[in-house]
């Protein structure tokens, strides 16, 4: 089911009546593909959360439009979107064992969809299978580890087969192994149903991992749009650099004069057809290669051997934080007892933003 959000905008009032309202979500217009998996990626306050609610009408928008397919569904009750959601806290009923949880949303059926127990139990049993927790069918919440209890709530989220899947942080209480196995399991569920799914997270790497498509927002206002790769490799703006990739994007202030780019007062790289301008040098950690007669010089403070890498932590008068991380191989024989490394650059892992606006300056290594 193809979702479409058209000047999508919600607005709560503000506390102080002599405030302007808050604006949630401001203005997005953004077309789901049928069938994809799309992240809604932001920090805390961006207005992730409050997308997906309007999406599945527990909001109502201020203003704008939401179809699904080609039905306009913005006044739409959420009982009858055709959306099955999965919150952060499971939200699973405590008295009841995982079938009688999976079934609950089939008993609400009327009509010429109301089932038989039978067929219900069917459905459960079928639905339990594909989220592998069949097994599990006669336990109650309490007796599961908390991966197990994330299946079943997106079990019960399935078992009606809803036109669009809603994930809300559904990973944020799982520890570091049960999120990784979990988010696989959500990619491998996607795929074989072909549900049109979106995935709320404030983690970047939950969000590469396993959309099609991520929604970069940030306080209200789309940033980019784009398959995660390609967010990664050409952020439209300095946040959206820096809210993708682990460790963070090293970024210095710098200047272009005469077409070249400045650190310092080492030219690290030709900018042609570019006017003289203060501007912010982002460099991805693995964009640094230690080199005696490279353009960029660091004062060394630690070297980190993590199997295959290496982390080469650094500081530099013109940096915009605190240490620079530079990732190498850790087949590199580095001189840990000098006082400064050099580095060439990679020039595809090089981002030039403008100082005032921070929006990406294009420039010919680029193309």
């Amino acid at each position: 089911m193809k979702v479409v959000l058209e000047e999508l905008t919600k607005k709560f009032p503000n506390r102080n009546k002599k405030e302007p309202d808050v604006i949630a979500v401001n203005n997005f217009n953004f077309e789901i593909p049928d069938g994809k998996l799309i992240g809604l990626l932001g920090p805390s306050g961006c207005g992730k959360s409050t997308a997906l609610k309007l999406i599945c009408g527990l909001e109502k928008a201020t203003s704008g439009k939401i179809f699904f397919g080609e039905s306009d569904v913005t006044n739409v009750p959420p009982e009858k979107r055709g959306v099955g959601l999965v919150f952060q806290n499971y939200a699973l009923y405590p008295h009841l064992t995982v079938k009688e949880n999976i079934m609950f949303p089939l008993e609400n059926l009327k009509g010429d969809k109301k089932l038989t127990k039978s067929q219900m139990e069917e459905k459960a049993l079928e639905t339990a299978k594909l989220v592998q927790i069949d097994d599990l069918m006669e336990r109650k919440p309490s007796e599961l580890s908390g991966g197990q209890q994330q299946r079943v709530a997106i079990a019960r989220a399935l078992v009606k087969m809803p036109q669009v899947l809603l994930l809300d942080e559904p990973l944020s209480n799982l520890d570091a192994r049960l999120r990784l196995q979990t988010r696989e399991e959500i990619k491998r569920i996607q795929k074989e149903t072909g549900i049109t799914t979106i995935f709320v997270t404030h983690d970047q790497e939950e969000a590469m991992s396993i959309t099609d498509l991520i929604v970069v927002m940030k306080k209200g206002f789309i940033q980019q749009i784009d398959k995660p790769q390609e967010v990664y490799d050409n952020p439209t703006n300095l946040f959206v650099a820096k809210f993708l990739g682990t460790p963070q994007i090293n970024v210095f202030l710098g200047e272009i004069k005469d077409e070249i780019i400045y650190i310092g007062n080492e030219p690290i790289m030709d900018a042609k057809g570019v006017k003289d301008q203060e501007v912010y040098v982002a460099v991805r950690p693995e964009g640094f290669i230690p080199d005696e007669k490279g353009s960029l010089t660091v004062k060394l403070e630690a070297v980190e051997v993590m199997g295959r890498d290496t982390t080469i932590i650094a500081t530099h008068e013109a940096l915009d934080g605190s240490n620079l991380r530079a990732i190498v191989s850790a087949d590199l024989d580095l001189d840990r007892n000098s006082d400064t490394v050099k580095f060439s650059l990679k020039p595809n892992k090089v981002f030039v933003f403008n100082k005032d606006t921070e929006m990406r300056i294009r420039l010919e290594s680029d193309n």
